[in-house]
């Protein structure tokens, strides 16, 4: 049985999935981000989902990329698994121009997350806003 991931780098060579994929990457972010705080957090969608004070079918819409949550939400789950929730923006060209990865971000603090941007490094001249 093939593995997504695998189905994925085979399709990416695709110019309609890749087209297709770059139209969705928001989402695909948004979602990859979540279940990655989750999953280092070490709890179930229904855990996480009682550390929030929702319910487990939001958690898992959320980590679908169905919809857009509001920062109170993003908020609540960044608290609910010890994290920061950062916020960065890219240039548009340099957005597009590549295929969205996550990107390990150290803090000065010693604390290590996830930046969802591009395959390449984003420039150190990105804006980040970071929530409590």
């Amino acid at each position: 049985m093939a593995r997504i991931s695998d189905m994925h780098e085979r399709w990416m060579k695709e110019p309609r999935y890749r087209k297709a994929y770059a139209a969705l990457e928001e989402e695909f972010a948004l979602a990859s981000a979540a279940m990655d705080v989750r999953n280092r957090a070490g709890l179930t969608q229904e855990a996480l989902a009682r550390k929030m004070g929702t319910t487990q079918p939001v958690v898992a819409r959320l980590e679908s990329g169905r919809g857009q949550p509001s920062m109170r939400t993003l908020d609540r789950l960044a608290k609910a698994t010890g994290s920061r929730l950062i916020i960065t923006f890219a240039p548009i060209a340099l957005a597009s121009a590549h295929l969205l990865t996550a990107q390990h971000v150290q803090s000065s603090g010693g604390r290590c997350w996830f930046r969802y941007a591009l395959d390449k490094p984003l420039p150190a001249t990105s804006t980040q806003l970071r929530a409590a």
